[in-house]
C-alpha cells in the first residue's frame, strides 16, 4: 500500500489487543522517524515512552481519563526539547540563547513533524494509534509527572498498540476548502455552505446537534466542545507552563 493510500484509510484506533509492541519495533520506528525534517538539523524533540500500568494511571486523569491511555500497551509523549541542545552547547564552550518564544516555536514544529512521520511509519507496520489533543490542556501536571526539565514542553501524546477495532473513517473537508492558489482567498457565505454541507448533513452530526438542543453543528464546537472560557483558561495554563519551562524568559 502506498503512503497516499494509507493516509486515505487512516483511522484513530482507541482499542488494542494484548499483543506486545516490542522495543525493537518501537526503536526502529523512532530511528526512521528521526530522519524527518528538522530545523538546523538539531532534532529539537524528545519522546517519553510510558509502558508501566502505574505511570499510565498517573497520566490518565491529565487526559480526561480517556480509556485508551490505560488500555494501550504504549503511550508516547512527544515534547519540544531545547534542553538537550543547550546542554550540548554548554559542554562545547558555546553560549546558547534559546530561552525565548521563537525557540519554542522551532522546537514545537520539529516535534510535530517528528510525530506525524512516526504516525505514518507506525501505521505502515499495522499498528493503531490515537492522537490525544489533551496534552496541551494540563501541561504543568504532565511536566511534573514525567519530570520534564527546563526547556522541555509536552506537545503531543499518542496511544499505540495493535488494533482491536476498525472504526469508521471520520469525515474530512474537501481539498478546495483549505488549499489557496497564489494568495489566501477569504471565504464567502456560499463557500462555507459548499465546504461544510456534507459534514453538517452526516446523520451522526445531525443527531449530535439534536441531543444537545443546538441549532447548528458549529454551536456544538463553540458552546460545548471548545468554549471561549475553556480556551482562555487553558491558554493561561499553557503560557504559565512555557514560563515555568524557560521559553518566555526574555518576554
Amino acid at each position: 500500500m502506498t503512503l497516499k493510500e494509507q493516509c486515505a484509510r487512516r483511522r484513530s484506533v482507541r482499542k488494542y489487543s494484548d499483543k506486545e509492541v516490542s522495543d525493537q519495533l518501537l526503536n526502529s520506528l523512532f530511528e526512521a522517524a528521526g530522519r524527518t525534517q528538522t530545523m538546523g538539523n538539531l532534532q529539537l524533540y524528545s519522546v517519553v515512552v510510558t509502558r508501566s500500568e502505574e505511570m499510565k494511571k498517573r497520566l490518565s486523569p491529565l487526559h480526561f481519563c480517556q480509556p485508551m491511555v490505560t488500555e494501550a500497551p504504549v503511550v508516547l509523549t512527544v515534547c519540544a526539547d531545547f534542553h538537550r541542545t543547550v546542554a550540548w552547547c554548554e559542554c562545547r564552550k558555546a553560549e546558547p540563547g534559546y530561552s525565548n518564544f521563537l525557540s519554542f516555536v522551532n522546537a514545537a514544529i520539529d516535534a510535530l513533524l517528528f510525530t506525524q512521520t512516526f504516525c505514518n511509519l507506525a501505521e505502515e507496520q499495522g499498528l493503531g494509534l490515537c492522537y490525544l489533543g489533551t496534552t496541551v490542556y494540563q501541561p504543568e501536571q504532565i511536566i511534573e509527572t514525567l519530570r520534564l526539565p527546563r526547556l522541555v514542553m509536552p506537545l503531543a501524546t499518542l496511544s499505540l498498540g495493535w488494533p482491536a477495532e476498525e472504526p469508521a473513517l471520520s469525515d474530512r473537508l474537501p481539498v478546495a476548502s483549505f488549499v489557496h492558489q497564489e494568495t489566501y482567498h477569504d471565504y464567502s457565505a456560499s463557500d462555507i455552505d459548499r465546504f461544510y454541507r456534507a459534514k453538517e448533513a452526516l446523520p451522526e452530526n445531525k443527531h449530535f446537534v439534536e441531543i444537545n438542543a443546538k441549532e447548528t453543528l458549529a454551536q456544538i464546537f463553540t458552546d460545548i466542545r471548545y468554549t471561549k472560557a475553556d480556551n482562555e483558561a487553558m491558554s493561561e495554563g499553557f503560557l504559565k507552563a512555557l514560563r515555568r519551562q524557560g521559553f518566555l524568559d526574555e518576554i
